[in-house]
């Protein structure tokens, strides 16, 4: 027989028990602190309750609804991206020793999952080329307003200056802490796809805490670093980079080119699209401010028989509480995420990285060309990495419309967050084969045809 009933807390008799206890005669008395006035009369306006067997079959016709990466091939980036996950990082992260593991405040029962937080800060320095980084953040865009205040912090100045080519919700977060903390963000314009370095120039004074750039850009095209912290260096302001992570397997290390910040998401190593999350922000520093790090770091040690061992160092979760001194009040992060990330790297080592970036920079080039030779506008002027906008007759609507009776998930139209009418963010992962490149290329010949 079908247990109807699965997640029962209690019974009558239970109930009862407790209530004899209590000597109350209801459990209604047992509200009678609380006014008539607000109580809640008659039941709440939900469906009844079912059977498991059905409430399955229901969930899973409302999920099969969904048009996602497993069945369509997508081109949607724009900050969540398909890459490829070797299957052993979800055979690791279902281990109940990660996956139920709480903060290791507790060294000598937490030695596995401290070293799979210090190799993961190990491989994110490597990665940005910095010195310091800490045990991971919830996600890229929290990552980049912490950075921007830790930029406020040391500076003693008030305002920060970002690039619009920087992802238009890390901006929109950076606002919404700038407010909180009481200093001001302007946004620098764009030449083209790129940051306008003559602008940029011309905003600076000695307020500007730092510049915030984006690598790739949100466009997917690369920013000149180097120029970039040339001229924040003319007001002695901090450069702050986000950057994704598996570009720079490929591309110079930020911190090679000037930066005193590295921010960004670990999702495109490791973690799946999720429909959005969750994702996991890394955060790294040189050494000058390894005591302004936000969040947790795992530092290496030893024991008392001279063994190698990891604990939690520097700064305790509650060193944020005294809101008003404070550069955070993050004290928390996503070391499940993180060790996913961990493993990925491992798993694919230092080659499979960069083999991994060289094909997301040679099938997202070999799209371009093959919509350019159909008569599309690629917009981007700067070399890109796995992401380009092209230029479209029509409303972007139309052509991701027939793309998905097509069986693709189209790109990002970029009207609503930048007013660019029929421009189209397109992403090329390694996921991607050629036949699905001809066929998106192929739909949008149609639709200019129809």
């Amino acid at each position: 027989m079908t247990n109807t009933f699965r997640y029962l807390p209690d019974t009558k008799q239970d109930q009862e028990e407790m209530l004899s206890f209590l000597n109350v005669s209801s459990i209604d008395d047992l509200f009678e602190d609380i006014p008539k006035e607000i109580r809640l009369e008659g039941e709440l306006n939900i469906p009844e309750a079912v059977p498991e067997p059905l409430l399955l079959k229901k969930m899973q016709q409302l999920a099969s609804k969904n048009k996602n990466a497993n069945n369509y091939p997508t081109f949607l980036g724009a900050g969540t991206y398909d890459h490829y996950i070797p299957s052993v990082v979800n055979h690791m992260i279902s281990r109940s020793e990660f996956y139920t593991a709480y903060t290791p405040y507790q060294p000598e029962i937490s030695q596995g999952e401290l070293q799979a937080i210090f190799e993961f800060q190990t491989m994110v320095c490597e990665l940005t080329g910095m010195d310091v980084a800490n045990s991971s953040m919830y996600d890229g865009f929290t990552s980049l307003a912490e950075a921007a205040s830790l930029a406020i912090s040391s500076t003693r100045r008030s305002k920060v200056l970002v690039s619009k080519a920087v992802h238009p919700e890390s901006r929109s977060i950076l606002n919404t802490v700038a407010r909180g903390q009481e200093y001001t963000v302007e946004e620098v314009n764009l030449v083209d796809d790129v940051t306008d370095l003559r602008g940029l120039k011309e905003q600076m004074d000695k307020s500007i805490a730092a510049v915030i750039v984006q690598y790739p850009n949100f466009f997917g095209s690369i920013e000149d670093l180097a120029e970039i912290k040339k001229i924040a260096d003319t007001q002695g302001a901090l450069l702050i980079v986000s950057a994704n992570p598996l570009a720079l397997a490929l591309l110079q290390a930020p911190g090679k080119l000037g930066a005193d910040i590295v921010v960004g998401d670990m999702q495109p190593l490791g973690i799946p699209m999720a429909f959005g999350g969750p994702h996991c922000g890394y955060f790294a520093v040189h050494k000058k401010f390894m005591r302004k790090v936000p969040g947790r770091i795992v530092g290496q040690t030893t024991d008392e028989q001279g063994k190698r061992g990891f604990v939690l160092t520097l700064q305790a979760r509650e060193q944020h509480i005294r809101r008003d001194k404070a550069s955070s009040n993050i004290c928390s992060n996503q070391a499940l995420n993180a060790l996913a990330s961990s493993i990925c790297m491992s798993a694919l080592g230092k080659q499979g990285i960069r083999q991994m970036a060289q094909l997301n920079i040679e099938k997202a080039d070999y799209m371009a060309k093959c919509l350019q030779k159909a008569g599309f506008i690629i917009i981007n002027q700067s070399p890109f990495f796995n992401e380009f906008v092209v230029e479209l007759p029509r409303p972007i609507k139309d052509f991701n419309t027939k793309l998905l009776e097509a069986g693709i998930i189209g790109g990002f139209d970029l009207e609503s967050d930048y007013g660019f009418d029929n421009q189209m963010l397109i992403a090329v992962t390694e996921q991607r084969t050629k036949e699905e490149i001809d066929q998106f290329v192929k739909v949008l010949e149609e639709v200019v045809n129809d």
